[in-house]
């Protein structure tokens, strides 16, 4: 007949050794043994009615197995104090930090030119004038209604109609007039329509003015990025150029939510002073040097993140969403180290941070535009009805020349691209992915 042992294993609350008077949170180890065979059985334990002052039992007198309480608390003491000091001494060097950083880039900024009045030029526009009252923001903005708005009621009405502007904001449809004095500009026009536009205004900008770009993506035919694009369109090589990206919603900023981005350029003294510029109290900057990294990241994202929604769309679950999104990031790392780029920044904020936002969450413009496709509906419908660009849907085809460019497979953003050409379906596309060979992960 099978003989049975029964363990306590107490719980660390519990301050009575003995086995039949333990927490309600103590479980029961049974060991059932028949010739050389055993196994064993975890069951609750009765409820504890144990108390602090109740005599140990003398069959647990064992020093070895004995629960000292004063030793836990001693323990649970110097952990507390350790975590303590830990943040004590982040907080300090962060104070001697703050000390040393230098703040004469925001006094010394008496202007700020933002070029673009959509939603994320809006809120970073918002963002800077709230910086400081004396800093003079003046938006460009092509819609006679969306200016007057702003100016007169301090709306805009088109994006952000329940969100006031700060009063040293003004619009402005005279783009000479934003400029004239600037000492910043941010960019924020399209990227499919910033060579036309900065083109045509190439002789209203100072060649020493720094440009600091909002807008992610690729231009179609050229597969330039927008570091290549706006010295080309200005025709100065030499023209001051700040990438600003990562994971950030125009919403979330106009609502002052905390939020981390990166600025990336060449030029390190200049990318020390977007960081002044831009970081506040709600918004953390980091600084790059990786100006290739950060820009293929902020373009491919977008790409990625219809293919998400498509997943989204088709209810294919949350397993065919994280193989997916993973594989996605895996075709964005080797494009971009193929192109220069370091994996460190892939896995960063600009690379990870703004995937994981970009491909999870409702609010993104390219995601919304792979859910309608996934659920069935024309590419057509779906921009028809939209009055925001969807960087994602005109970069995918510059993604795939860029991919044979390099020599880099990248199936899960060849497949957006084809889908988007109306070549392939949703349903076809996952059939013939599933279809790939099994490889080795790379």
């Amino acid at each position: 007949m099978a003989a049975q042992v029964e363990c306590w294993f107490l719980n660390p609350l519990c301050f009575s050794n003995s086995p039949t008077s333990h927490s309600r949170h103590s479980i029961k180890l049974q060991s059932f043994r028949s010739g050389p065979n055993a196994f064993l059985l975890l069951s609750p334990a009765k409820p504890c009615h144990c108390s602090f002052l109740e005599n140990p039992s003398p069959a647990t007198e064992n020093p070895s197995s004995t629960y000292n309480p004063d030793i836990t608390s001693d323990s649970r003491r110097d952990r507390r104090k350790a975590v303590r000091v830990a943040w004590e001494k982040l907080l300090r060097w962060s104070r001697t930090w703050e000390l040393k950083a230098k703040t004469d880039v925001l006094e010394g900024t008496k202007k700020v030119v933002v070029l673009g009045g959509g939603s994320f030029g809006t809120a970073m526009a918002a963002h800077v004038a709230d910086r400081k009252a004396e800093l003079e923001v003046k938006m460009f903005v092509r819609d006679p209604h969306v200016c007057r708005s702003i100016n007169e009621n301090h709306f805009n009405c088109k994006y952000f109609p329940e969100y006031k502007l700060p009063e040293n904001l003004v619009a402005t449809t005279d783009v000479s007039a934003a400029l004239l004095g600037a000492d910043f500009c941010l960019h924020a026009v399209p990227v499919q329509f910033t060579s036309y536009f900065l083109e045509g205004i190439a002789r209203h900008v100072d060649p020493n003015l720094p440009f600091i770009s909002l807008s992610k993506g690729l231009e179609l035919h050229t597969l330039r990025m927008m570091s290549q694009i706006i010295p080309r369109a200005l025709r100065n090589p030499r023209q001051p150029f700040v990438a600003l990206s990562g994971p950030s919603f125009a919403l979330e900023l106009m609502r002052k939510l905390p939020t981390a981005m990166v600025v990336a350029s060449k030029d390190k003294n200049l990318a020390n002073a977007a960081q002044q510029l831009l970081a506040s109290q709600y918004l953390r900057i980091s600084t790059s040097s990786d100006v290739t990294g950060v820009e293929i990241a902020g373009a491919l994202k977008n790409v990625l993140a219809i293919a998400a929604g498509i997943v989204d769309g088709m209810n294919l679950g949350n397993n065919s969403m994280a193989a997916l999104v993973a594989q996605g990031c895996s075709e964005i790392r080797w494009l971009a180290t193929k192109m220069g780029a370091k994996s460190t920044t892939i896995t960063g904020l600009s690379g990870t941070g703004d995937i994981m936002l970009t491909c999870f969450v409702n609010l993104s413009r390219n995601r919304t535009v792979g859910v309608r496709l996934g659920s069935g509906e024309k590419l057509n419908d779906i921009l028809s009805s939209m009055n925001q660009v969807a960087e994602g849907i005109t970069t995918a085809g510059a993604v795939i020349a860029l991919a044979q460019r390099y020599n880099v497979k990248m199936p899960v953003l060849t497949a957006v691209a084809r889908i988007i050409d109306n070549e392939l379906t949703p349903e076809k596309a996952v059939l013939e992915l599933m279809n790939l060979p099994q490889v080795e992960e790379v």
